[in-house]
């Protein structure tokens, strides 16, 4: 083997991060970017978090995970894996309690800049909350 192909084999080996295979590596990385998040930015860091970002993206359309979600289905499960309760997306979205009860019921839709906040905050592409879905009206 030559030289230059045995640097890349061991490169590849000992690569901080691969393609995504399954559901739990798939979890871990989406705990390693929340943590990244947390932590002050520079530009290696930033890389680590944008080529985490890409490898979740490509599982999550390879695998259909949002295509069969409601928004709001979507955003329990979100707030579930987060260990978020209503209260923190009061402080998130910046909105009212009322509000978030509203959405988490089915009674109101995502305005425009809570699908953005949404988005941002868990690091998936709008579409995945900028869906119709049915409301519950009063009677």
């Amino acid at each position: 083997m030559k030289s230059s192909h045995l640097v890349n084999f061991f490169y590849f080996c000992y690569m901080k991060y691969k393609v995504i295979k399954d559901k739990e590596q798939y979890q871990q990385y989406c705990e390693s970017l929340d943590q990244l998040l947390a932590a002050r930015v520079d530009a290696e860091v930033q890389d680590e978090i944008d080529l985490l970002t890409l490898l979740i993206e490509t599982y999550d359309a390879a695998h259909h995970t949002f295509a069969d979600r409601d928004p709001i289905a979507l955003l329990r499960s979100f707030m579930t894996d987060h260990h978020l309760q209503p209260h923190h997306l009061v402080a998130l979205l910046g909105v009212s309690k009322g509000y978030v009860s509203d959405i988490l019921n089915y009674k109101k839709g995502l305005s425009k800049q809570v699908i953005r906040k949404l988005a941002d905050h868990f690091k998936v592409r709008q579409e995945a909350f900028n869906k119709s879905y049915p409301l519950i009206r009063n009677r």
